[in-house]
């Protein structure tokens, strides 16, 4: 496998830790969406992924995989009807509520890693499940965002994973050929994502994906996480 001219990363489960960064969130606005009825918000986090047991939430579920219009429709078909709250007014309340609850927490030290890669001349971008407003204020507090080339979420117009126009979007953005570009992300629509673009799939283990799941899905390989990429990619 030639190593890559581009990295496309996923964002959560892949730059920032899955769990500790969305499950503050995911039950602050399942509660909220609720109505603080616990038992309604625990049955939409239910419908959604989530295993009470663990607090964890199941690969390739809304919650994991999905971006908030995904979530959006499945809680609003579960809720009590409300001709003033629509799929679209969910979507705009999540993409509020879920940056405000969440606890972006990295999987290693981000501004290291990135510099290391950059010193390699890989171009670098982020594309996420996530809106691109919930990217930005995520990434914020680590001030990497002007390390990427390329960077945008569901919302911005590349279409949405597990499509391929968010790979397309970034060969466009640097020149590059897909064959040339890794896309690293821990849920299988990252790594259809790659594939239906003609890039590689890297899965990680830093968000809610096995690794048997993520070869199941197409993974040339699979690190434990980001941080491992230096020494993977060797001299």
């Amino acid at each position: 496998m030639e190593k890559p001219a581009g990295i496309l990363f996923d964002k959560d489960g892949t730059l920032l830790e899955y769990h500790a960064t969305w499950m503050p969130a995911n039950h602050a606005v399942a509660l909220a969406m609720a109505q603080g009825d616990v038992k309604t918000a625990h049955y939409l986090l239910r419908a959604g992924g989530w295993d009470a047991d663990t607090d964890r939430v199941a690969s390739g579920s809304p919650l994991a995989a999905g971006d908030l219009e995904d979530i959006a429709t499945l809680w609003h078909g579960l809720l009590p009807d409300d001709p003033e709250r629509t799929i679209a007014s969910i979507v705009a309340y999540m993409d509020s509520a879920f940056p405000a609850n969440m606890v972006p927490t990295p999987v290693c030290d981000l501004t290291a890693l990135l510099c290391q890669l950059e010193t390699r001349n890989i171009a670098l971008g982020v594309a996420t499940a996530d809106s691109i407003n919930g990217l930005r204020l995520s990434l914020a507090p680590f001030d990497i965002l002007h390390r990427f080339a390329f960077a945008v979420g569901f919302d911005s117009g590349h279409g949405r994973k597990p499509q391929p126009g968010m790979v397309h979007g970034f060969c466009e953005a640097t020149g590059l050929k897909p064959d040339s570009v890794w896309v690293i992300g821990d849920n299988r629509h990252d790594i259809e994502m790659a594939l239906a673009a003609g890039a590689t799939g890297i899965g990680v283990l830093t968000g809610t994906s096995s690794a048997s799941e993520l070869r199941a899905a197409g993974a040339t390989d699979v690190l434990t996480s980001i941080e491992e990429l230096p020494a993977y990619l060797g001299a």
